[in-house]
């Protein structure tokens, strides 16, 4: 078929020309003497991202999920009390990896298209005296079905309980492209992934830590080997790797920190809010809702949009790929079939979104959804001029 084919899931994401061209070099010597003037760099620029000013970042040859066992093998005992909540596939996955490495899990389950329970967290954290719980766990954004938790709300709880539990944020979907700052909200193990808003392929395992984690990872007595601090931290110190690192990955890091920089972390933010904004005036125009029950959850980085009763949304994400070459996020687990996703994350624009509401509508039309065609682009295009940074006379 002619033409490209889209991208518009929640990760990975599109790779900018810039981060592709810098990934492509031959193969390097990740023992030469030259190697730390890439690195230890990165190791800097990458904790402003997270705005951790005082710790240290940990840089995997893994996916998330390795950075996640890596939080919780480090700065965990086996045993120790955790509490979590779960409202997506991915909470939930973070939850199954605890009850497997031998924690002992309070797990709170919510409505899938709510997040952290604030109000339940702070009442667990009042009524443990005896400081049982060693650790929080929030996932700020939940990629399934498209909410995004309050980090700083989690850290008010901990306060107000006057509790010394640690505070683990799951950031994939979120860290470089919604606000988060690890310093000022007490976050002491974040988690984040390359393939998402750090646009780049999937293969880095993001782990940013605080000082207080740690110190707690040199008396924590869980088992670990391939993800652990201590190897890590001999061997970052002078630029190098434990193990054989992703040396293209890395290049290719290099690029989309710079890119990050240039732009602004604030202006990140605010382009990915304005873009999510129009996607959520395109699925109002088109009489659907999302997933996400209340605005408070909206995500900036992912839409989760529910199909009307009688349509499978499996087969409009199959229909947006088979016939108009654009991919769409499935539903996963309790929201399989009910809903599709458009990713709004990363490296993209108004027109590559407006791209991906033509598809959208297109697909829903083919699949029966009764709507008016160019409707959710209309609406988007909308806002898009109404919200636009220079107004749109002077830039005639």
């Amino acid at each position: 078929m002619a033409g490209f084919t889209h991208l518009f899931i929640p990760g990975p994401t599109n790779i900018p020309e810039q981060v592709r061209q810098a990934m492509n070099l031959p193969m390097e010597d990740m023992r030469a003497s030259s190697f730390p003037d890439l690195t230890l760099p990165l190791f800097e620029d990458i904790k402003k991202v997270f705005k951790n000013e005082t710790g240290r970042v940990f840089i995997y040859p893994s996916s998330g999920t390795g950075a996640w066992e890596s939080a919780m093998t480090n700065v965990l005992s086996p045993g120790d009390r955790v509490l979590m909540s779960r409202f997506g596939q991915f909470s939930h996955l973070w939850v199954d990896m605890a009850e497997r490495l031998g924690f002992e899990v309070d797990v709170i389950d919510c409505e899938w298209g709510t997040g952290v329970p604030l109000e339940l967290y702070a009442e667990k954290l009042q009524a443990d005296k005896a400081h049982r719980i060693k650790a929080v766990f929030c996932t700020q954004n939940e990629t399934a079905t498209g909410v995004t938790s309050d980090v700083a709300g989690c850290r008010a709880a901990l306060d107000a309980a006057n509790h010394p539990a640690l505070l683990f944020v799951d950031g994939v979907s979120s860290i470089g492209s919604i606000d988060f700052r690890q310093e000022e909200w007490g976050v002491d193990c974040a988690v984040s992934g390359s393939q998402k808003g750090f646009m780049l392929p999937a293969g880095l395992g993001f782990l940013s830590v605080s000082k207080k984690a740690l110190a707690a990872s040199r008396v924590a007595t869980h088992r670990r080997c391939y993800f652990s601090f201590e190897d890590m931290i001999r061997v970052n110190d002078t630029g190098y790797f434990p193990y054989t690192p992703a040396t293209q990955l890395l290049r290719g890091l290099r690029a989309s920190l710079d890119l990050i920089a240039q732009e602004g972390l604030e202006n990140i933010f605010a382009r990915h809010h304005r873009l999510a904004e129009g996607v959520r005036k395109a699925v109002e125009a088109w009489g659907l809702k999302l997933c996400a029950r209340t605005p408070q959850w909206h995500s900036d980085t992912v839409s989760a949009i529910l199909v009307p009763d009688g349509i499978d949304s499996a087969n409009v994400v199959k229909r947006a790929y088979g016939t108009y070459q654009t991919s769409l996020g499935g539903g996963l687990n309790k929201v399989a079939g009910k809903v599709f996703r458009i990713g709004h994350l990363g490296w993209l624009n108004e027109v590559m979104v407006l791209a991906s509401l033509s598809a959208a509508e297109l697909a829903l039309l083919d699949c029966g959804v009764k709507l008016a065609p160019g409707s959710g682009v209309g609406a988007a295009i909308q806002h898009f001029r109404a919200s636009a940074a220079v107004p749109v006379a002077e830039a005639a």
